[in-house]
């Protein structure tokens, strides 16, 4: 098996901080983002890593920014390693297809959520309560796709657990107008990735953006559809037997629950097959994204 690259260290470039899975450099007026083969459950960073998967979310991200330019500007400038600073150019071995150059941005601290089917936390949320971020709802079957994609906005944490908020608390930290145009791209966003993934056998139940400010202007930012901040569902099973049949880290995320691992201690490592089979889901959705 490959190598797989747990952590990311460029002595030229200085390291702003180091996320779940990316880390983050400063290039003076641009950012350099690189994404280990770290994965994230549960709020936790797992000891196990999954090889290749940065380089899946990396391909992944640039294709989504390159094909929703028309939707909403965002902060990919490149990912050609020799269009970098010279000053990286040494360590072109380790960022080659795993990393992109961005715009710096001012972060506006929401995770922004849209949900075209009842899946995850929502899911929980409704058995629960009836109510799906803000909104009641009746006669959900796990799975079912909304009539319309739902908003759902979040908090957004760097350590810990997001916590879910309604539209009208997210308008007390983001002006009315910008938290209206946030929104209108969110579902914008999805819907056309949506219907983009569905033509090539894939369900895209939920997914989340993040969004910053440049010189005033509200970009996309972070990732975008990729297998780490989406759901992806195979679509032939789902239509024949309503299997919720995954190419995301939902796989990882079942086979955790699985165990005896009782989410507040350090999570267990995870076996070869779950890696191997990991790696399989991520590149199938890859393939068909790109296909």
């Amino acid at each position: 098996m490959t190598k797989a690259i747990a952590s990311i260290d460029i002595p030229a470039a200085t390291k702003l901080k180091s996320g779940k899975v990316r880390e983050v450099f400063d290039l003076g007026d641009q950012l350099l983002i690189c994404a280990t083969d770290r994965i994230s459950a549960f709020d936790y960073i797992l000891p196990t890593l999954i090889p290749h998967k940065g380089e899946i979310l990396t391909q992944l991200s640039v294709l989504w920014f390159n094909a929703t330019k028309h939707i909403i500007d965002n902060h990919f400038i490149t990912d050609d390693v020799g269009a970098y600073p010279s000053a990286v150019h040494e360590y072109r071995d380790i960022l080659q297809g795993r990393s992109m150059l961005v715009k710096k941005t001012n972060v506006i601290d929401v995770e922004c959520v849209a949900r075209g089917y009842i899946t995850g936390s929502a899911w929980t949320e409704y058995e629960k309560t009836g109510i799906v971020g803000g909104v009641a709802c009746s006669n959900l079957k796990k799975g079912d796709r909304f009539h319309t994609p739902l908003f759902t906005p979040a908090t957004k944490s760097y350590s810990g657990h997001d916590i879910n908020i309604t539209f009208e608390e997210m308008k007390k930290t983001v002006p009315a107008k910008d938290a209206e145009y946030i929104r209108h791209k969110t579902i914008e966003l999805y819907n056309f990735a949506h219907d983009y993934a569905l033509e090539r056998g894939l369900i895209i139940a939920d997914t989340k953006f993040e969004f910053g400010r440049v010189n005033g202007k509200i970009i996309l930012i972070d990732e975008i559809f990729t297998p780490d901040s989406s759901r992806f569902w195979d679509k032939e099973c789902y239509d024949k037997e309503r299997s919720l049949i995954s190419f995301d880290k939902q796989f990882v995320r079942d086979f955790l629950l699985s165990t005896d691992w009782n989410r507040n201690s350090e999570p267990p490592e995870l076996p070869p097959d779950i890696v191997d089979k990991t790696v399989e889901r991520y590149r199938e959705a890859l393939k068909r994204l790109t296909q």
